[in-house]
Order: C-alpha cells, then structure tokens, then sequence
C-alpha cells in the first residue's frame, strides 16, 4: 500500500524558513512524480512544486525562495521553504503520480488525476 506522510509545518514569522518532508513507502521515486501542494483559506489547493523525472517546476509565486528535491534511496521529497510570506500560509500537501509528464503538467494537475496524497501539514506564516 502506497502512503505519503507529510511533516514539518507549524508557526513561523515572515522572512523565517521551515524544511517540509514527505515520506513516501510503497512506492519508487524513479517512476513517480512528486509535488507539494497547498490550500490557503478560503481558496483552492495549487500545485506549489512539483519534481518529475529529475525535472522541477516552481509557480512564480514561489521561485527563487523554494526548492523541492527528492532522497531516492529514502523515498523522501522535501520542500525548502525561505523568506516566508503571509501568503505563503497554508496547509501544504504532497502527492504522487506516476511520473509520465513534465513537472509542470504534475503542477498543474486536477487533484482528483493525482494517485496518491498524504494527510496534509499546517504551515502558517505571521507578521
């Protein structure tokens, strides 16, 4: 059985760092994409970061100040996350799919496309 399990999120200040991490058993990252997504309040999830086939992809709003990278051998992905913004708040998501298209596509995708989720990490960001 495939599981994700997301951690790291909690309560940081603007302009403040936090380092996400998803776990993932029961599946090859060399065969699957993976991404960071997230919903802020009152708004639809959207595709954050995604890695697919050593392939990354970054929204705008996030470029230059995150960074997604993946641990094969710990079928881990993780998600650097600097110079907070209160935007930026959230509870963040990580999915899989099987890694057939760009990282922009696995982006961009419909969640119900995505195979599988994990429960999901608060990341709230305070001025």
């Amino acid at each position: 059985e495939v599981q994700l399990q997301a951690s790291g999120g909690g309560l940081v200040r603007v302009g403040g760092s936090m380092n996400l991490s998803c776990v993932v058993s029961g599946l090859s990252f060399d065969t699957n994409a993976i991404g960071w997504f997230r919903q802020a309040p009152g708004k639809e999830r959207e595709g954050v970061s995604c890695i697919s086939n050593g392939e990354t992809y970054y929204i705008d709003s996030v470029k230059g100040r995150f960074t997604i990278s993946s641990d094969n051998v710990r079928t881990t992905a993780y998600l650097q996350m600097n110079r907070l913004k209160p935007e930026d708040t959230g509870v963040y998501y990580c999915a899989t799919v099987t890694a057939w298209t760009t990282a922009q596509v696995v982006c961009e995708m419909p969640t119900n496309e995505l195979d599988k989720w994990g429960q999901g990490t608060l990341v709230t960001v305070s001025s």
